[in-house]
């Protein structure tokens, strides 16, 4: 059988037009939003959602609403004809691959944009500590914003305080071009997954959000775009990760129920790997 090649839209309109188009004819769209230098855990996603749709848009999009500046955007992996193949390769294939060029580019002109960026520098970012995206570093005039507002705080917001404004805006975007009835994230981001599916009930958006499970590498480490940067040594380090996890799971399974000494569980484990710790948190 031959591999199903995707029909390549970069297009906002001709995106919303092939995904109405489809749903007139009774179809079912699900919607993989990925980053681009895809792995078998975006490919885990894909095959979660053909059991959900008719037809699959993944859409490939490194979104700069979720990047402070000092962060790796500008380095992010990019291999877009590699990601083809592998899209290419998957049972089933998908329909669509949505590439856009830039959701936050609406024609206006930085000039008229400097006065405004200038105002936005002294307020953006959580309790108006200054910190703000590229998206608004760059001067591209966009101005609004999605929060999810309890849920984006703690965790990895802590460390990233634009990170969760920026995925839900750039989510909502994509939900508003897409259209899908479906749409289908990792739970290796747990905290992202849950403010997805936060805003999709707060905001009304007719969409089912599904949770796929992590995919792992054979010793452990959960699939990343970003793996490909590690080291072998920072790779060895990052393991300790999911071994402390283990460790604390072990202990809960044979009886440990307290947090504290969970938690202190993880903590020792990735200081020991000489890893710097964000955060632990234990749910019972």
């Amino acid at each position: 059988m031959a591999a199903k090649e995707p029909e390549i839209i970069r297009d906002k309109d001709q995106m919303r037009r092939w995904s109405r188009a489809m749903r007139s004819q009774g179809k079912t769209v699900g919607l993989v939003p990925t980053m681009g230098y895809l792995h078998d855990g975006h490919v885990s996603l894909i095959r979660e959602a053909h059991n959900h749709t008719d037809l699959i848009v993944v859409s490939i999009y490194v979104n700069p609403g979720q990047f402070s500046p000092s962060e790796d955007l500008s380095t992010y992996p990019s291999d877009f004809h590699g990601d083809i193949q592998k899209l290419m390769a998957v049972p089933g294939g998908v329909d669509v691959v949505f590439n856009p060029h830039n959701l936050y580019d609406y024609g206006t002109s930085k000039n008229a944009n400097a006065a405004a960026r200038a105002s936005d520098d002294a307020r953006v970012g959580n309790g108006g500590n200054g910190v703000v995206s590229c998206v608004e570093e760059n001067g591209l005039g966009h101005e609004t914003w999605v929060r999810v507002e309890r849920l984006e705080k703690g965790m990895c917001g802590q460390s990233r305080p634009v990170f969760f404004r920026g995925v839900a805006t750039v989510v909502s975007k994509l939900f508003n071009i897409v259209e899908p009835d479906v749409a289908v994230f990792g739970k290796k981001d747990y905290q992202q997954w849950r403010i997805i599916q936060r805003m999709v009930r707060d905001l009304d958006f007719g969409i089912r959000v599904i949770g796929s499970e992590i995919v792992r590498e054979k010793d452990g480490l959960a699939m990343s775009s970003r793996n490909v940067r590690l080291s072998p040594e920072e790779r060895e380090k990052a393991l300790s990760i999911s071994k402390s996890l283990s460790r604390a799971r072990l202990a809960a399974a044979k009886g440990q129920t307290n947090c504290k000494e969970l938690r202190d569980l993880v903590t020792q484990a990735i200081h020991e790997s000489g890893g710097r710790l964000d955060y632990a948190e234990v749910s019972m």
